[in-house]
């Protein structure tokens, strides 16, 4: 028997991944006048955490690479990786990566998607929850929207597909800033 919600979140994500490679291709149609031009066009970017404290520690490295086909459309790929711990109560590894597509309608205004498909393994190790240890795959599909000076972007974005029980995230609204280089 079809479980109706991971029914509705296979279909939004087949959407999502079919609207980037339609999207993808139908600009790579365009003549290009040089093929050395294809690098210029390629930005990289990505973000680097690191948050610690009394027993927590918690790391991540995003990097990732857009290709700009315009001054208003790119698209773009990227890795995740992250790594919390407590002490004597969790450790947690997700690894992933993620596909985004970024329209600039002016300048200074951006607007994203971005799916994510991450890999959660989560080990308890709590008095209460001895050696609970969870593995399983968890998509995220963002819709954002931010204010661009130069090559820095800062905004907020929606995840559609948030699940309080397996999300990664704390809410479904994430700020964020993005580098571009």
């Amino acid at each position: 028997m079809i479980n109706l919600k991971h029914f509705n979140t296979y279909k939004i994500i087949l959407f999502t991944l079919l609207m980037c490679f339609f999207t993808l291709f139908s600009f790579a149609q365009e003549p290009t006048a040089n093929k050395e031009n294809f690098w210029s066009s390629v930005e990289y970017g990505g973000g680097i955490g690191l948050n610690f404290g009394d027993g927590f520690f918690s790391g991540s490295l995003s990097p990732n690479a857009l290709y700009r086909f315009n001054p208003y459309v790119a698209t773009g790929i990227g890795l995740n990786f992250s790594y919390s711990s407590q002490k004597d109560v969790f450790k947690s590894t997700v690894l992933g990566g993620s596909v985004i597509g970024l329209f600039n309608p002016y300048r200074e205004v951006q607007i994203s998607t971005e799916f994510e498909q991450l890999h959660v393994s989560r080990k308890f190790d709590d008095r209460f929850v001895t050696n609970l240890k969870e593995d399983y795959w968890y998509p995220a599909l963002f819709l954002g929207a931010g204010y661009t000076n130069s090559n820095v972007t800062i905004g907020i974005r929606y995840d559609v597909l948030y699940d309080k029980d397996k999300s990664i995230y704390s809410e479904a609204w994430m700020p964020f800033v993005r580098f571009r280089f």
